[in-house]
């Protein structure tokens, strides 16, 4: 077969063979418009296309490479592995390590069983809540997306809270009904439906990525906390986006809470296929082979995740989140400049390193203000970016992630093209 390594022959061949010509929705450009550039090459904070260009990337595999592409500490720690093997379908010594600087690093952590992506870790800690409380109903936050379980991918309504329906073809309505849905931040609907209901759990972003960047209020997360331990609940915590990147102890170490099972993924595989999910011993105790909880997979624990991300680990002291918490508080502030010159409404809300631009002047503090965003000029503004070498995330709704390798340079650069992007786009 002939090799083509133009993006626009490569997406015609990708379409024929792949849904879209993707490996995952986002990754189309649907929301967006325009072609995705198929990526080639990556280092550091740039990454390369295959008709040459070269873009900050603010994608940064949706916030898994906090360390940015190709780190050299990383890159050694996967190349030695490899040539150790790449697959065991055994224990290795790097997951005891791994499992060791998770419990070590996060509060409510005593044990930790590994799978290979955020959905599975999400999917068996809810298995393992029903079997804990003997409980089916969860309750969760509309605009939070915690992979694509069956149970998860429910939709909220308009009213205060609604039971799930499901949101994707192919989910029975029977398992999402079983789901229930309020809107994010509001801690009496939680409080009013898990007094309703018996919840096996409650699960939510501590800081929500998947709507945007939104921080709730500290009583919030403080509040479900009480909730569950009023009613019976296990509080779960995704941290796969915000594990080891709002802070080493996690969002929940920010925030103070601790709740009965923790999900992780993305920074603690370096870049690599992961996901976990912890806590107590007393409940992880539950999960097979030490209890009646079934969870297996034949790649779980994978070697060469487990090499990078104990190497991304590593790198992450408290110089590094100083350093994230400075380069993101100043590409906040001048992206407000920015569109304040340009005469553009945005609002810039930003957790550490991860953020987002909403073109909407109001605060965004759960899905309902998220839709108020102008998605159509959100579009135009990537497609300049773009355009001036600077990838963002193909959606109004993405949180922007910026790595260890984001210096200042890149930093200016990614506000010069901002400038220019919103002035073009009036």
């Amino acid at each position: 077969m002939t090799l083509v390594r133009t993006n626009r022959e490569l997406l015609e061949r990708a379409r024929r063979v792949m849904p879209g010509g993707v490996s995952s929705p986002v990754r189309a450009y649907g929301a967006v418009g325009g072609e995705p550039p198929f990526i080639v090459a990556a280092a550091g904070c740039h990454v390369t296309d295959t008709d040459g260009r070269e873009f900050v990337d603010l994608v940064s595999s949706w916030g898994a490479l906090i360390a940015g592409h190709a780190h050299p500490a990383v890159v050694a720690a996967i190349e030695a592995q490899a040539r150790r093997g790449t697959s065991y379908g055994a224990p290795s010594p790097l997951e005891v390590e791994l499992a060791e600087e998770i419990a070590a690093s996060v509060a409510s952590v005593e044990m930790v069983r590994f799978v290979s992506s955020g959905t599975e870790a999400v999917m068996s800690a809810l298995r393992l809540a029903r079997a804990a409380t003997g409980r089916d109903a969860i309750l969760k936050f509309a605009g939070s997306y915690h992979g694509h379980a069956d149970a998860l991918l429910s939709r909220a309504g308009s009213g205060l809270a609604t039971l799930g329906l499901p949101d994707s073809a192919g989910v029975p309505t029977a398992v999402a009904r079983d789901t229930i849905t309020v809107a994010y931040g509001d801690l009496d609907a939680a409080a009013d439906v898990a007094s309703a209901k018996p919840l096996a759990a409650i699960i939510v972003e501590p800081i929500a990525g998947n709507m945007g960047c939104v921080v709730p209020d500290r009583a919030f997360l403080a509040g479900l906390r009480a909730v569950a331990d009023r009613t019976g609940a296990l509080l779960l915590l995704d941290e796969v986006i915000t594990g080891f990147r709002a802070a080493r102890s996690g969002a929940q170490g920010l925030f103070g809470v601790r709740p009965d099972i923790s999900c992780f993924g993305k920074i603690i595989g370096g870049g690599l296929p992961v996901g976990a999910y912890a806590g107590s011993r007393e409940l992880m105790s539950l999960v097979a082979p030490l209890g009646p909880v079934y969870q297996a997979g034949t790649l779980s624990g994978n070697p060469l995740a487990m090499a990078a991300g104990l190497a991304t680990l590593e790198l992450l002291d408290a110089a590094a989140y100083a350093m994230l918490e400075a380069r993101g508080a100043r590409l906040e502030g001048e992206l407000a400049g920015a569109a304040s010159a340009a005469g553009i409404a945005i609002r810039v809300q930003r957790a550490g390193s991860m953020l987002t631009v909403f073109f909407t002047d109001r605060a965004v503090r759960n899905e309902s203000d998220a839709q108020t965003a102008d998605r159509g000029r959100f579009a135009k503004f990537h497609a300049a970016m773009l355009r001036r070498g600077v990838m963002l995330p193909p959606s109004q709704f993405e949180c922007w992630f910026l790595s260890l390798a984001h210096d200042d340079g890149a930093i200016g650069t990614i506000v010069d093209a901002a400038r220019a992007s919103l002035k073009e786009i009036g």
